[in-house]
């Protein structure tokens, strides 16, 4: 009889991690006494602990061991997790007796009369539940990694120590995940950008500041050459706006209100508060508002690579994906609320398109609805998401709706790219805007030679340069395809006797618009090769005695070896075809 195993949701997942991660609290808490319990979720890949050990002791990797140790035998006790509800004044007495002060903070932030708590054996946590039904469902783990975090993300208050770990239901799915962590740490864009000389990030300067080294650079110009072409393609406008602006255009926009704990601090120019700039919205509208505008002119649709600068803690900074400055590939398209849908189907289009040409065709679209506490009046609302399910409808484009989702100012879509490794990664998003327009009163004169207020979509394909150069050399482990390549073919000689055929090989190659560099070492060439091979480089040219007096190429390609011997013209005009195709 064939067996099929059971698919299991997000939500039974979840519920094994939180589980998982009592345990792990049970197996600490016995093993280091005196340690504290802090909060205990599951997260999308896994679950962690935080936790405030006795005596300042950190925690390291050697300890996991034991702590796995402990937890199996937790698991095998077959403990049942047991649900009480008890009031609040009891629940803050009972964990102040046992010094879990963390949980008698969370208890009394709560709004209810009640507080409800999970039991097994000895061990009792405040948690809302769900759980598995005993400790022995729970069979499948692996503890990962142990990092600092600040007690409710306050950079002010205690700093904890978090266990990261994993839980699944079958062995086969943990050992599965294991092994994509493994791929994905010789993946890591961090250590990819340090080994190909990418990137880098230099605490003279800052934390979160990226400096784009020259081969890192000439990748961004390559893709921000192919992002202009194809906006200009697309019947878009290119602005560019300044880094700063007085603090009153970010009260207008609400920003100062809202967003200003991610803001840096004011500078005084002129006995003048400036800003530096986190979005560039409020900019574009400025340029909108500097002439009256018809319902004939529009659509208008403006982009920009705008470099922005937003505050983000120390703890969540993580190479190119999570910075302190970056620049966003921006746009925003003004129009008529009888014109969304179409503008939606032709970003959309242009989304899918762009994602394409870079190598990723696998993707989860949402569409995010009205939140409880929104701007705009439902007619509009009900106008808008309806044009987003219709547009994505008209591409065929499936789509799940994350209800309650969207931001204040209107619903959006938000496209997760997959890559090789198949993870989700947040990048393209379409986002319709009731509330700038009218904070900043954009309007267009209608047919009937009144003013009506102006639909804005925020629109971006890629969503920050630095983030999506992340997720690019992750996907691709360093070995981008030969158009984003930033030497795209390597010329290596046996001897100096060939040194003069291979500059005139490398000048055909330049001028035919080909990334070539000489390499005239006084090496062996098989460590030309090898390097070349570190270094990905998609081609190598072998240039020796032989070569010279034939005058051909003995080529090599990354990671597929020899390719033989062709005639110059002919790998010209290979490799032209591959980067005019984006291969």
């Amino acid at each position: 009889m064939e067996v099929v195993e059971k698919m299991h949701s997000r939500e039974e997942l979840s519920t094994l991690r939180h589980s998982a991660s009592h345990i792990m609290a049970q197996a600490v808490q016995e093993l280091f006494p005196g340690t504290k319990l802090a909060i205990g979720p599951s997260i999308d890949d896994g679950f962690y602990y935080d936790f405030e050990r006795s005596g300042g002791s950190a925690f390291t990797v050697e300890d996991f061991g034991k702590i796995e140790q402990r937890m199996r035998e937790i698991v095998n006790e077959n403990t049942v997790f047991v649900r009480t509800e008890i009031g609040k004044p009891e629940a803050i007495k009972m964990f102040a007796e046992l010094g879990e002060k963390y949980k008698v903070e969370l208890i009394d932030g709560i709004p209810d009369a009640t507080v409800s708590m999970y039991t097994q054996g000895k061990f009792t946590d405040l948690c809302r539940g769900p759980h598995m039904n005993t400790t022995g469902e729970i069979k499948y783990f692996k503890l990962l990694s142990v990092a600092g975090a600040y007690w409710r993300g306050d950079e002010k208050r205690e700093q904890l120590q978090r266990i990261y770990a994993t839980a699944f239901f079958t062995k086969q799915e943990l050992e599965d995940y294991l092994k994509l962590l493994e791929e994905a740490k010789l993946r890591d864009h961090r250590k990819l950008g340090r080994d190909l000389d990418l990137f880098g990030i230099y605490e003279e300067a800052g934390p979160g500041l990226i400096f784009w080294h020259p081969k890192g650079a000439l990748i961004r110009k390559t893709i921000e050459d192919f992002w202009r072409e194809e906006h200009l393609k697309n019947g878009y406008d290119i602005l560019f706006t300044p880094h700063i602006a007085k603090i009153d255009l970010w009260q207008i926009s609400g920003h100062w209100d809202f967003y200003r704990e991610n803001m840096y601090s004011p500078m005084e120019i002129d006995k003048q508060d400036y800003e530096i700039k986190p979005m560039n919205c409020p900019f574009h509208i400025l340029v909108y508002k500097s002439a009256l505008r018809s319902y004939r002119e529009l659509p208008f649709r403006w982009c920009e690579l705008g470099t922005v600068y937003r505050y983000e803690r120390s703890g969540v900074l993580h190479g190119l994906m999570r910075v302190r400055g970056f620049t966003q590939d921006d746009a925003h398209i003004f129009c008529r609320l009888d014109q969304i849908e179409d503008e939606v189907v032709n970003a959309l289009n242009f989304v899918v398109y762009i994602l394409k040409t870079f190598g990723f065709e696998n993707y989860e679209v949402y569409i995010s609805t009205r939140p409880p506490n929104s701007v705009g009046s439902t007619e509009n609302w009900s106008r808008a998401e309806n044009a987003l399910k219709t547009a994505l409808e008209k591409i065929g484009l499936t789509y799940q709706i994350d209800p309650g989702a969207g931001v204040f100012y209107g619903p959006k879509i938000d496209i997760k790219i997959k890559d090789c490794l198949n993870r989700t990664w947040q990048c393209s998003t379409i986002q319709v805007d009731f509330n700038l327009p009218e904070r900043f009163n954009v309007t267009y004169r209608n047919n009937e030679g009144k003013d009506e207020t102006v639909i804005m979509i925020h629109r971006a394909l890629m969503g920050s340069l630095e983030r999506f150069f992340g997720v690019l050399i992750e996907h691709y482990a360093g070995a981008f395809p030969v158009w984003l390549s930033p030497v795209q073919v390597l010329i290596a000689t046996i001897t100096d006797k060939q040194d003069e055929y291979a500059k005139q090989v490398c000048d055909v190659l330049k001028s035919n618009g080909i990334r070539a560099k000489l390499d005239l070492r006084n090496e062996k060439i098989g460590l030309k090769i090898r390097e070349a091979e570190l270094q990905k480089v998609p081609f190598t040219i072998v240039l020796g005695k032989r070569e010279v007096e034939n005058k051909v190429l003995s080529v090599r390609q990354h990671k597929k070896g020899d390719l033989g011997s062709m005639d110059l013209s002919s790998f010209t005009a290979q490799v032209t075809e591959l980067i005019k195709t984006k291969k």
